[in-house]
């Protein structure tokens, strides 16, 4: 009997009947590639597209593959929200705030000086209009993004000399990522955006006189604590960073709705699984590199208010002269002051509580 005559004449029942199987919903094997702005040495940030890709892969069986490849391997680390425009690459692992360079908005996503925690920039991606807006600013990019991990509270980073007053900000060459330089600039320091590879060659060498980069878990793999003495924190330039996962627009909208759901739900296994890493590996090694001589110190809060104040004059020019910050950070700001007003309550008075008391 002829397959052809079959499939044009007997309708779907007598397709079935037949025994021949119809692919409507069928895809064709898909192959991304996706460059990352982190060293594979950083195995919790660089693994949060270790773990999208695997999660894409298992849940198609295999049909669908990424390849996950380091920063410098296609492309520099800050090159990949290019290679996702142009489309030289399907996707891109990263943090929005490395391309504040091109459009200060990209930050907000990501993190700004005295932004949100990572629960509540959570909240405002997917319960708030975070997602929303975000995306309509990516699209300018030939880009959709989905939120892909996040680090929690950052750490202040390691510093030659203390940090005492806001004058010892000035003249200051701090390698600090993204948008927060704009702030230090500001406060006369000297912002370097170096990639993560790249950090402890220039703190040994001495053309930097301190740098951050995540918290102690990635820092000692880093071996900062090895060129500088003082370890500061909290990082108020990052009161969590999100990363993004960013897909090239032709390349997501040639998959199916099935392939679209499946991304859209590794993205978020990658979102939880990098913060629970984070929290889980933080506290050995912050032991450790206490127990290494690490002067682990807060910033006063002298200099904290100074920040403060600053960022606020920062924000307030890109209000008058950047319409797409404008619109996105408006709303930001506007779900960061009831998420504060909620947590002072029972979240913050608990975890007040609890770092109190000392545990059987």
């Amino acid at each position: 009997m002829d397959r052809r005559f079959i499939i044009k004449n007997a309708g779907i029942a007598g397709v079935l009947a037949a025994g021949v199987a119809p692919a409507v919903h069928a895809q064709a094997a898909v192959r991304w590639r996706l460059a990352s702005s982190f060293p594979k040495s950083l195995d919790t940030i660089y693994g949060g597209a270790e773990t999208f890709a695997k999660k894409v892969g298992e849940m198609t069986g295999g049909k669908f593959q990424v390849s996950v490849h380091a920063a410098g391997e296609l492309m520099p680390a800050f090159g990949v929200v290019d290679g996702v425009q142009q489309g030289s690459i399907e996707a891109a692992h990263t943090a929005g705030y490395y391309f504040f360079g091109k459009n200060e908005a990209f930050a907000i996503g990501a993190a700004i000086p005295f932004g949100m925690n990572s629960r509540q920039l959570t909240s405002w991606m997917f319960e708030g209009n975070g997602l929303k807006l975000t995306r309509e600013f990516y699209a300018k990019y030939n880009a959709v993004n989905f939120p892909c991990g996040n680090t929690g509270a950052q750490m202040g980073g390691w510093f030659r000399k203390e940090i005492k007053a806001p004058e010892d900000i000035k003249g200051l060459k701090f390698r600090i990522g993204g948008f927060a330089g704009r702030v230090i600039e500001r406060m006369g320091g000297v912002p370097q955006n170096i990639p993560g590879g790249e950090i402890y060659q220039s703190l040994e060498k001495g053309t930097i006189d301190a740098a951050e980069w995540i918290g102690p878990y990635d820092d000692q793999k880093l071996g900062f604590n090895k060129v500088a003495p003082f370890y500061y924190y909290p990082g108020w330039w990052e009161g969590a960073l999100q990363l993004d996962l960013l897909v090239n627009q032709k390349a997501y909208d040639a998959l199916s709705p099935e392939y679209k759901a499946i991304v859209e739900t590794a993205a978020s296994e990658a979102h939880v699984v990098m913060q629970a890493r984070y929290d889980a590996r933080n506290p050995t090694a912050l032991k450790q590199l206490v127990g290494a001589k690490t002067k682990v110190v807060a910033f006063p809060k002298t200099v904290l208010d100074a920040s403060f104040k600053t960022a606020m004059e920062v924000y307030a020019d890109l209000d008058k002269n950047n319409p797409d910050w404008k619109k996105i950070y408006g709303d930001y700001r506007t779900f960061q002051k009831d998420q504060l007003l909620w947590s002072r309550f029972a979240e913050a008075r608990f975890d007040s509580y609890m770092q109190g008391v000392q545990l059987p």
